[in-house]
């Protein structure tokens, strides 16, 4: 029976080759492949945030061929309705002519899930998406429909043009467990993509991994040990995002609205976890909760028009926050 460490390297093994195989058509992202990766070991859902253009619906697509799980993409459009994601019931007729009623399963019902721009659509829309993400689950006419899992939503946005959006709500953001943030390519990898995509090249994306190996890491990923210490450390992390705390973080004090939710903590110590075993470790660090802490709270934070004002995001918070908050507290 294989131990901890070798079950640890087994998973850090498994990353490297799905990196190997989804570069083949992915240039660089791989910090963005490896945060995708955790949500998914996870359990969560991501918030992909970028500029069009950047490859985001091409890196999920390629996600699904290399995990071999059913892929839905849903665009989100100001005019789609909830019926459009959920599915709905429709009349149909038996063989003697008898009408009876039957589901027709939407988009929802794939593993990996594509809600491209999603904060296109009208917020009556948005929330159809909330039973799924949070429940593994959909209620159509009071009937029950259960997801197949691994279940992940991977809903994109595009951070510059607001004209026509609706703002995701609070309590919808906080349902994904990271934020990510495309960057754009350097020189050197926007060559490479072109030379990719304007010759002749078609390379064959290949099944890495098998859905029962996914559950099996999943399982994995909660039994990882996290000593008090460590788990007090994120604790203090979520506590000083909140500008009524006691710790001395200025931005936050000065920044911030409202600090991170307790599911911000629950991510924190989550990724860390799986951050850990990609290290080829069985447990967490707390380099680990540090490496996890941007795309784990930076949404979760709710800033003040002064910090709009003054060009302050985040990750700048999310920084000082870092900065501020020792490791270890003093006896």
């Amino acid at each position: 029976m294989a131990t901890h460490n070798e079950k640890a390297d087994a998973i850090r093994a498994h990353f490297d080759q799905i990196n190997a195989e989804l570069s083949k058509i992915i240039v660089g992202q791989t910090q963005l492949l490896q945060n995708l990766f955790i949500c998914l070991l996870c359990g969560g859902h991501a918030l992909i945030e970028g500029v069009p253009g950047l490859g985001k619906t091409l890196i999920v697509k390629s996600m699904s061929k290399v995990f071999n799980l059913k892929y839905s993409r849903i665009q989100f459009t100001p005019d789609l309705m909830p019926a459009d994601i959920l599915g709905t019931n429709i009349i149909n007729e038996d063989e003697k002519g008898n009408r009876y009623f039957e589901f027709y399963k939407g988009p929802i019902f794939g593993q990996i899930i594509l809600a491209d721009e999603i904060n296109r659509a009208t917020p009556k829309t948005q929330s159809a998406l909330l039973e799924a993400m949070q429940e593994e689950r959909v209620t159509v006419f009071g009937t029950e429909y259960p997801l197949e899992p691994p279940f992940i939503v991977i809903a994109t946005q595009n951070p510059i043009e607001m004209e026509g959006t609706y703002p995701l709500p609070e309590a919808q953001i906080d349902r994904f467990f990271f934020k990510l943030k495309v960057d754009y390519p350097t020189s050197e990898q926007l060559s490479e993509i072109i030379d990719k995509t304007t010759e002749d090249y078609e390379p064959k994306m290949h099944s890495i991994i098998e859905r029962d190996s996914i559950l099996e890491m999943k399982t994995l990923v909660k039994q990882v040990p996290m000593a008090s210490h460590v788990k007090d450390y994120a604790i203090r992390l979520v506590l000083a995002s909140h500008p009524d705390d006691n710790y001395p973080i200025k931005k936050a004090k000065k920044y911030v609205r409202f600090g991170s939710s307790p599911r911000g903590a629950q991510s924190l110590v989550q990724a860390a976890k799986v951050w850990a075993l990609l290290q080829g470790r069985y447990n967490v660090s707390f380099e680990d909760i540090r490496e996890v802490a941007k795309p784990a709270l930076r949404h979760r934070l709710i800033l003040n028009l002064t910090a709009e004002a003054e060009g302050i995001d985040a990750d700048d918070i999310i920084e000082d926050i870092l900065g501020g908050v020792p490791i270890k507290v003093r006896s």
